[in-house]
């Protein structure tokens, strides 16, 4: 019964968060402005419309759908690996998506606000470019799911899951180097476009683009869904599983693709976000009191959409009508989280 109190608490706080990310911004808006507009109202000023439909709830559905399915991802991590550390942006998936981004932007003299953006296809007689926001999708999405097969191909080669862990940490690292390399040669105006997009943001989706990023990111999660049973199997030891019946190699491979897929879709839309997918499975586990996925998976979901939508609220508030960058909020709930569980487990 607690379970299911947790899951209504969370569902009504999710539900208010999601409004409050309609009404507050750098234009407070009434809210019965807001519920005008969600119901169809002509009465309201077209500059409130607008702001609402085309900026503020694209917004919030991606910040609900993006923390749902990086906390998945951090959830089904620790539980293929055993370890309380991993997460997404741990295996160097996240710094996968930043160095592909950072080849366009600073590599081939592409900024988010050009046009004429072309990856890998630097002539007229190409035939084909992609420019802009979808140049920066494509690259984010590709180093995603690079490392993510990288970081798979090993996992059939390695059976230690320490071993695993720290050839994601190296990936990552190599990542951040060549980063680094690429920013000291780039100018200033790549630098500070990339920094910009590194600061990650859940309004960087417009209307049209929410079309695109509902799909996989539902897709990803329900998959997630399917898994709980093998998941709870592999609680109980890899043996153990295996006498079960589930292929552990191969059900250690499906996971690193499930998450590959939700945290590069995420990536690409938002950029790279620090810390929800890595500390929230660890509020839910305080929060229900046991590791059976059947309580867990599904709270850890509905905390990560909370967490993710509190995280872009807070974002928006300054009196002055800036927005703070989103990396700059999500540590002060993920880095007290992450300690706490490492002084408690000695």
């Amino acid at each position: 019964m607690d379970k299911v109190i947790i899951s209504i608490v969370l569902a009504v706080a999710i539900m208010l968060l999601f409004f409050g990310n309609l009404v507050w911004g750098s234009v407070n808006i009434p809210y019965r402005d807001v519920v005008s507009v969600l119901t169809g109202n002509q009465t309201v000023s077209d500059t409130y419309g607008y702001i609402i439909l085309e900026s503020r709830l694209p917004q919030a559905i991606t910040a609900l759908l993006s923390g749902a399915a990086l906390a998945t991802s951090g959830l089904l991590l620790q539980t293929a690996f055993r370890n309380p550390l991993a997460g997404p942006d741990v295996f160097g998936i996240s710094s996968g998506a930043g160095l592909a981004v950072a080849i366009v932007m600073l590599a081939f003299g592409g900024n988010i606000s050009l046009n004429n953006l072309c990856l890998g296809f630097l002539d007229e007689e190409c035939g084909y470019a992609i420019g802009g926001f979808m140049a920066i999708l494509v690259s984010a999405f590709a180093g995603a799911m690079l490392v993510m097969g990288i970081i798979t191909a090993f996992s059939a080669i390695v059976r230690s899951h320490t071993v695993l862990l720290i050839i994601g940490l190296m990936v990552g690292y190599l990542a951040s180097s060549a980063i680094s390399l690429l920013n000291f040669f780039s100018t200033a105006e790549g630098v500070k476009s990339y920094l910009i997009w590194g600061m990650g943001s859940f309004g960087n989706v417009s209307m049209d683009e929410v079309r695109w990023f509902v799909p996989f990111a539902i897709l990803g999660l329900l998959v997630s869904l399917l898994l709980i049973k093998p998941l709870n199997a592999m609680l109980l030891g890899e043996q153990y599983a295996e006498n079960l019946g589930f292929p552990i190699r191969k059900l250690r491979i499906a996971l690193l693709i499930i998450t590959g897929m939700l945290t590069a879709v995420v990536t690409a839309f938002c950029g790279p976000i620090a810390f929800i997918g890595l500390a929230t499975p660890h509020i839910a586990r305080l929060l229900v009191g046991t590791e059976n996925h059947r309580q867990l998976l599904p709270v850890t979901m509905l905390m990560g959409a909370a967490i993710a939508l509190l995280c872009n609220l807070l974002c928006s508030l300054p009196s002055d009508g800036g927005v703070v960058p989103l990396n700059a909020v999500t540590p002060l709930f993920g880095a007290p989280v992450i300690i706490y569980i490492l002084v408690r487990r000695r």
